[in-house]
């Protein structure tokens, strides 16, 4: 499980990839490849509460990606936040967690995974209450950064516990549950959210972490077996790629919440994207000379897995900022409490979960680029829905349909574009494939967020409901020209072969 020294060149299924290279390093991030990718030979039963307890805290960690999206209005007329505010309420998570993912699985596997893992939900559960007890816009989004951080040195490090606890049944019983947990972000997110800010203020979806994340450090310390690691030297890390991948994309997020107040031509919105592609280039040669890089050189030769990542990003995006906006639309426009819109939720969760058991069954007739084009033509057909919302719509009629239709589209895409972009990876490099694709998951959802925030907030003001109105129109028909755009891309780029429709992993929004 330790990281190698050098990138190992391997053949991959040109069936699904045009290189024979594929990347290196079994580091197990992101949600975990299937279990038939590892030995499943039954050992020893072991107990069940390292599981539960990785389980726990990863619950955290999702839960943490969506209960913010009901809060938001509140937050906001508390903090007296502006749209820019709210974006980066929601990205600094994202970033942080999405950009850091792949340097908290070489952390974790270079490290002693019981102290990486101690150490997140230490700074996680200090980020929480802080966050709870912010008094101020800049406070809130420090601390949600360092929740990100948390998050990506505890989800590497818990997975990678799972993989080197269990073996056989328990394993694959353990990989499961991961994948559940993941499942469960949009519909339980949102609904606790909304109830936890609705009864008790939304304060409390923060401090609700504090005493779980104190009872799973306390047990950590007890249950969690420890390993001996080798020596190791800080060229191993790639600070300097994590540095410059993560700088880069804060600059990015910061132009893209800057366009509001300042114009999108103004010389601060301008430096800023500057500064994001001089550090996007400063990575890109740093990991073609590193000895140890995060991202090996052979991964962007991986024709199924860079454009499966990229069609993830994509349609990440979308979605997230879905929530984003419409929850911002039902409560600041449509005067929905925070539990109602909670609710209101649910069926966009079904949904996703509709379309992911649809494209799952049509993989077995179509290829997988063709159904996730599809998919990617639903989501624009239902983003063009909502943007026809207008102050006297009702939910029923002038929300949810809309809202279903984005849902069922995203689910389509994900099953094809985790299978695919898995496809041909060899058992042993599966770790870096999934946590790329999950890193691109992360990101876009980041991304999302800030790109129709931004775009959103050149008709109207997202705090304000005649602003809302206007700017969910336009960031809506942004969207849906973003989802028609990657429909092409899919078609073209992605594998025009069928794949087994057994394998993928579970994403969590």
């Amino acid at each position: 499980m330790h990281a190698k020294p050098a990138a190992d060149p391997l053949v991959v299924d040109t069936a699904t990839a045009d290189t024979h290279a594929a990347p290196h390093t079994p580091t197990h991030h992101g949600h975990a490849p299937t279990a038939a990718q590892h030995d499943d030979r039954d050992g020893p039963r072991t107990s069940w509460a390292v599981l539960a307890l990785a389980l726990a805290a990863q619950i955290l960690v999702v839960l943490d990606i969506s209960v913010v999206n009901t809060a938001l209005p509140s937050i906001g007329r508390d903090l007296h936040l502006d749209g820019s505010d709210m974006q980066w309420v929601v990205t600094a998570y994202l970033m942080m967690s999405g950009g850091g993912l792949l340097f908290g699985g070489r952390i974790a596997d270079l490290l002693s995974r019981k102290w990486v893992f101690l150490t997140g939900l230490t700074i996680f559960t200090i980020a929480s209450i802080v966050s709870g007890f912010a008094g101020s816009a800049n406070q809130l989004i420090a601390a949600r950064a360092g929740q990100g951080l948390a998050a990506a040195l505890m989800t590497p490090a818990a997975l990678s516990i799972i993989m080197t606890t269990y073996s056989g049944a328990q394993r694959r019983l353990g990989l499961t549950l991961w994948g559940a947990v993941g499942s469960l972000g949009v519909a339980v997110g949102v609904l606790l959210g909304g109830a936890l800010t609705t009864w008790a203020g939304w304060e409390t979806i923060f401090f609700i972490n504090a005493p779980i994340g104190a009872v799973a450090l306390v047990a950590g310390l007890k249950v969690i077996p420890a390993a001996t690691t080798p020596a190791v030297t800080l060229r191993q890390f790639d600070v300097a790629g994590a540095t410059t991948v993560i700088g880069s994309l804060a600059a990015l997020i910061y132009g893209l919440g800057a366009t509001e107040q300042h114009g999108w031509l103004s010389a601060r919105v301008l430096a800023a994207f500057a500064i994001a592609a001089l550090l996007a280039v400063a990575f890109k040669v740093r990991e073609s000379k590193a000895s140890n890089p995060l991202v090996p050189p052979h991964t962007w030769k991986v024709k199924s897995l860079v454009s499966g990542t990229t069609v993830m990003l994509g349609v990440t995006g979308i979605l997230v900022g879905t929530v984003f906006l419409t929850s911002i639309f039902i409560q600041t426009v449509m005067g929905y409490s925070a539990i109602r819109a909670g609710v209101a939720f649910v069926p966009f969760a079904l949904a996703i979960t509709a379309g992911t058991v649809i494209a799952k069954h049509a993989m077995a007739h179509g290829t997988p680029r063709l159904i996730a084009a599809i998919g990617l033509v639903i989501v624009a057909g239902g983003a063009v829905l909502l943007a026809q919302a207008s102050a006297g719509s009702a939910f029923p009629t002038g929300v949810l349909p809309g809202l279903a239709t984005i849902g069922l589209g995203v689910g389509m895409v994900f099953a094809p574009v985790s299978v695919t972009a898995m496809a041909g990876i060899p058992p042993q490099h599966a770790g870096m494939a999934s946590g790329f694709l999950m890193t691109g998951h992360e990101v876009g959802a980041a991304l999302g967020v800030a790109v129709l925030s931004a775009v959103a907030s050149t008709a109207g003001s997202l705090t304000s409901a005649t602003g809302v109105v206007d700017s969910f129109d336009r960031g809506f028909l942004v969207a849906a020209g973003i989802a028609l755009v990657l429909a092409v891309f899919a078609y073209l780029r992605m594998p025009a072969t069928r794949v087994e429709a057994g394998a993928g992993m579970h994403m969590h929004h």
